[in-house]
């Protein structure tokens, strides 16, 4: 089982190295650098708390209350710095989801495999 955790391991380091990684890794750090997206994303968490504590009190938020998070949302998708963020998300998470695929495959072949590996 051993070997199996190496192999996991090497995967991270090979995913690590991709340049979809390391794009997204860059939109990562110029997000948290541009100080118009830290200030958005504590508008949205203050207004998220409130919009979920209207929800929990069995009220549907008002207008008041959408209207700003709304807002808040528009401006922060219109920022360059968090488009590119969001296109290296999806970048990465395709080859992610090509890895997730390939090792399915491997799944299936290995159950239909006679051998049986000791752990």
């Amino acid at each position: 089982m051993s070997a199996m955790f190496d192999m996991a391991k090497d995967l991270g380091n090979s995913l690590a190295r991709t340049d979809e990684y390391q794009v997204l890794k860059a939109a990562i750090e110029a997000a948290d650098d541009n100080r118009d997206i830290a200030e958005l994303r504590s508008e949205l968490e203050r207004l998220e708390g409130q919009l979920a504590a209207s929800l929990r009190a069995g009220r549907e938020p008002d207008d008041e209350l959408r209207q700003p998070y709304e807002n808040a949302v528009g401006r922060l998708q219109a920022l360059s710095d968090y488009q590119r963020l969001v296109a290296a998300q999806a970048n990465f998470d395709k080859v992610v989801q090509r890895v997730n695929q390939t090792i399915m495959k491997g799944l299936e072949e290995g159950a239909h495999s006679r051998i049986i590996l000791s752990s």
